[in-house]
């Protein structure tokens, strides 16, 4: 639990100074891998993403459902280094579907879903693994 409070403490900082962390910053201070973080806020202005509440995604996470009032919110994600997230539009990993490799996307809006459709505020269930 210190571990996960450690992880949200170093993603807040790093939020408070106006910028999505790196996938290498995401890590506990004891080194523990992070697999991926995501924020229920975005911006017109990328110095301003990944803001909002924020889940911490540990690797080999296998989530069917977002948790309580994080389902349709996610706006920005971080993915770390050497992991993937694969997230889906609908509950029980149902839906489309798309691959996020290592890196940041500050603005799921820019990332398309379909003709005429965006992954903003569109996750509703996600894997995460690391290798």
């Amino acid at each position: 639990m210190a571990a996960l409070v450690v992880t949200v403490l170093v993603a807040l900082v790093t939020v408070a100074a106006g910028q999505c962390p790196g996938p290498s910053q995401l890590q506990t201070a004891d080194g523990t891998r992070v697999c991926a973080l995501l924020y229920t806020e975005d911006s017109v202005y990328y110095d301003n993403c990944c803001r909002g509440k924020s889940v911490v995604v540990d690797p080999g996470s296998d989530v069917p459902y977002m948790p309580v009032g994080y389902s349709g919110r996610i706006s920005s994600l971080v993915v770390g280094t050497d992991c993937e997230l694969t997230v889906w539009s609908r509950s029980g990993k149902e839906g489309n579907s798309h691959l996020f490799l290592a890196g940041t996307v500050p603005r799921l809006q820019e990332v398309e879903r379909g003709i005429f459709s965006n992954w903003d505020n569109a996750i509703r269930s996600y894997y995460c693994t690391c290798y």
